[in-house]
Formats: structure tokens, C-alpha cells, sequence
């Protein structure tokens, strides 16, 4: 069910089968890529993993468990709603039979969107409900058009980061290239990412901005919590006129297969009986 949101600034449409934003105008302009054939999502919630684990096949409580889907389940899951005021809207999703077979672990998990002025902040609360320690990966995946005007073209815009940063990105032959050289702007292409996606690490950055010097509209996704910022979009595609902008709590569970059970992924979020985590990130529009 889709649930409307809007102020002087922005209107915003959420969906409670993922929590899922579907749209964000700004004078009319469509600024979320339409969930087309090039990629059937909008801006996916990742819960409770960011990717998967190699086979996605992991440990928890001991067992062995599979994770059929990549990002979790989240994102393919009915929420209900929770709250919804003049500014927010904010849907739940319980733990359950269904998500017990596949993670191990009661909780509740609660997206919640406001809006402020031309900002939409954006807050994934995790409660802890079992009776012992949880563990977790969260993050975001929102495809914002690219070019937001359509008389420009994908490679007319860019990715800036707020602070200067060093990125180089593992190619499969075991070799690297360089993305980012103590500088802060990427010129998008096709051909920039032949090698998928494009993440940083403990950015020293706590923003990111879509924007290209022929177009006075941008976006901006602030991330003030996140260890790790990703950007994607598939190559090759001409069709595919968007760019993500991916908040994340971490590295990808990939990145932590060293260790086959969440106990001891070293980016796993621990949460203690009783207790809730508040991931928050924004998007703000011009």
C-alpha cells in the first residue's frame, strides 16, 4: 500500500511491501530512478545483511543457515504501518516463523521517513526482542535518475564527495585500479563499473552529491553513521539511467567470510537484549 508524503518543498510516495520509497518530486521532477527493466527496485531496504555471504550460506546459534536472497529479506517483505503524522510515515516488520527459518534471531525493524524542507531523513531502527545478543548488517540502496534533466546524458554528471578520499577498487584478476586518487569527484560512464560496484570504506566524507555542471538540480545523500558508502549502477546498459547512492552500516557480509558465523563478523552489528540501533541517513533535493 502506498502512502503519500509532502511539504512545500518535496512529496515523497513510500510503499509498505519493502518499506520502499517509490517516488521523491521536486517541482515536479522526478528525482527516483521508476523501477524499470534495466533494475526492477526503487531504493531497496538492506536487512538484516548488506549482499551475501559466499553461497549464501552463513552460521548463527551454532546452525547453519541460508539467506536465499541477496541484501536480505527486508526488501521483499510486507511491512505494516506504524506511524504516520503530517511529516513521517513509518512501517514494521516483525520477526516471524518465515524469517526465524533463515535467521535465527525475534526483532523488530522499523523504517521510518521524514521529511524537512527539501530533506528526507531516512531511519532504519532495528529492536532487539530475542533474549540474548542479535547481529545485523543495515544500509540503504536508493537509484536516483541519472540525468535527472533528460536533455543532458549519464555522462554529463558526476558522484561528488564532500572531503577529498582515496578509493581503489579489487579487479578480478587480482589486480586494482585507482577511482580516486586524493581527489573527490568521479565522472560517471558505462565503463565505471565494467567491475561492479564502487564502495569507500570509513569514507572521511559524510556526504555524497549526484550533480553535473550543466544542471542546477542535484542530490545529496548525507551519512553521518555509516562506515561505508557504495556507489552502482550496471554497465553496459544504455537503458539504465540512474545512479545509486548506498549508505551502508559497513563493508558488504562478503567482506567478512573469513568468519562463516555472524558472531564474530567483524562489521556485524551486535545488539544486546532489550535494546534498539537508529541508522539514520537523509537525501536532500535541489
Amino acid at each position: 500500500m502506498l502512502f503519500t508524503l509532502k511539504n512545500e518543498y518535496i512529496t515523497i510516495t513510500a510503499d509498505t511491501f519493502g518499506a520502499e520509497l517509490h517516488s521523491i518530486k521536486h517541482n515536479d521532477v522526478e528525482y527516483l530512478w521508476q523501477c524499470g527493466d534495466s533494475w526492477k527496485r526503487y531504493a531497496p531496504i538492506l536487512f538484516p545483511f548488506i549482499c551475501s555471504p559466499t553461497g549464501k550460506k552463513y552460521l548463527a546459534k551454532g546452525k547453519e543457515y541460508t539467506m536465499p536472497a541477496n541484501h536480505g529479506f527486508a526488501r521483499d517483505s510486507e511491512f505494516e504501518l506504524y506511524e504516520q503524522t503530517d511529516d513521517s510515515v513509518s512501517f514494521i516488520l516483525k520477526s516471524s516463523d518465515k524469517t526465524l527459518e533463515v535467521y535465527p534471531y525475534r526483532f523488530e525493524f522499523i523504517v521510518k521517513y521524514t521529511l524537512d524542507n527539501n530533506r528526507i531523513i531516512v531511519s532504519n531502527i532495528v529492536k532487539n526482542t530475542d533474549s540474548d545478543d542479535i547481529y545485523f548488517y543495515v544500509g540503504g540502496h536508493p537509484a536516483f535518475n541519472c540525468p535527472i534533466d533528460k536533455a543532458l546524458s549519464f555522462d554529463d554528471y558526476y558522484v561528488e564527495y564532500e572531503k577529498a578520499e582515496n578509493i581503489v577498487q579489487p579487479l578480478p584478476d587480482g589486480k586494482s585500479r585507482v577511482i580516486l586518487d586524493g581527489d573527490s569527484k568521479i565522472n560517471l560512464s558505462r565503463e565505471l563499473f565494467d567491475f561492479d560496484v564502487i564502495m569507500k570504506d570509513k569514507p572521511v566524507s559524510n556526504s555524497i552529491t549526484l550533480k553535473s555542471d550543466n544542471d542546477s538540480k542535484a542530490v545529496k545523500v548525507e551519512f553521518p553513521q555509516s562506515d561505508c558508502i557504495a556507489v552502482w549502477s550496471p554497465t553496459g546498459d544504455e537503458n539504465a539511467t540512474f545512479v545509486c547512492l548506498e549508505p551502508w552500516t559497513s563493508v558488504p557480509t562478503y567482506a567478512d567470510d573469513d568468519k562463516p558465523d555472524i558472531e564474530n563478523k567483524k562489521h556485524a552489528i551486535k545488539l544486546s537484549a532489550g535494546k534498539e540501533f537508529d541508522y539514520k541517513y537523509s537525501i536532500a533535493i535541489k
